[in-house]
């Protein structure tokens, strides 16, 4: 079996950073890609970032282009998200995934077919 297990959630000030951890164990196998999806209290899950396991591209949403940073690590099998600049509408439960293949494109949440538990991220004011 494989699982994902989100860290580094928490309590940050508007403008303050946070950086999220996802960290796959168990069985290995290569993810052809991993993203990052968030869900605001009261709203549906959204598309926050993306890397390909191999080569690196990235993917954003436009929300947070030029605060966030993916990356990710081969050897630990882990993926990060850099918060930078938050702001109370990145407050949300934010959700990692991996998938073996994409079928379309890394934004939808239908490619990804290994989850975490989720992490809360909370931003005041």
């Amino acid at each position: 079996q494989v699982q994902l297990v989100e860290s580094g959630g928490g309590l940050v000030q508007a403008g303050g950073s946070l950086r999220l951890s996802c960290a796959a164990s168990g069985r290995t196998f290569s993810f052809s890609a991993m993203g990052w999806f968030r869900q605001p209290p009261g709203k549906e899950r959204e598309f926050v970032a993306a890397i390909r396991w191999s080569g690196g591209s990235t993917y954003y949403a436009d929300s947070v282009k030029g605060r966030f940073t993916i990356s990710r690590d081969n050897a630990k099998n882990t993926v990060y998200l850099q918060m930078n600049n938050l702001k109370p509408e990145d407050t949300a439960v934010y959700y990692c995934a991996g998938t073996r293949r994409v079928y379309s494109a890394t934004y939808y949440e239908a490619e990804y077919n290994y989850w975490g538990q989720g992490t809360q991220v909370t931003v005041s004011s």
